[in-house]
């Protein structure tokens, strides 16, 4: 099973116990997937960054679970059905495995790869990049209307 994270924004005009049996609906889905709730977090009401439908705001939710892969593909079928959805992102939450602790502690022989540090060259080669001013370009200013 690997964890993922859910990212619901809802109509505005949904009433808190609709939006709520939506949250419900989808969380019993993941776990008669054979899936695990980890946490459930509403963001509350945010503005959008353009219009869905006829939406400017809406109402984000976050959903942490677990779930195997197969359980994803109807949870997405139905929350594309689902009319309080507006829209709806499940992204893999693919955090760093901890490396395991060494029982010397870190002092015993921790060798740092010259490669991996950042060097002084690395560095002036930066500075020597050619900037142009903003008076310089010729770019005209965006007209959106």
């Amino acid at each position: 099973m690997r964890r993922y994270e859910l990212m619901l924004v809802l109509r505005p005009d949904v009433a808190d116990d609709k939006a709520q049996a939506v949250i419900d609906r989808t969380t019993r889905q993941i776990v008669t997937g054979g899936g695990q709730i980890l946490k459930v977090a509403p963001w509350g009401r945010r503005r959008l960054a353009y219009p869905i439908d006829r939406y400017r705001e809406g109402s984000y939710h976050i959903v942490l679970f677990e779930a195997p892969g197969d359980a994803l593909v109807e949870l997405e079928r139905s929350l594309l059905i689902t009319e309080e959805v507006l829209r709806h992102l499940v992204t893999r939450d693919e955090r760093p495995a901890r490396a395991p602790r060494r029982e010397g502690g870190p002092d015993e022989g921790d060798e740092v790869d010259d490669a991996d540090l950042p060097s002084a060259l690395d560095e002036e080669d930066d500075d020597q990049t050619e900037r142009i001013d903003e008076s310089e370009t010729e770019a005209a200013p965006a007209a959106i209307d």
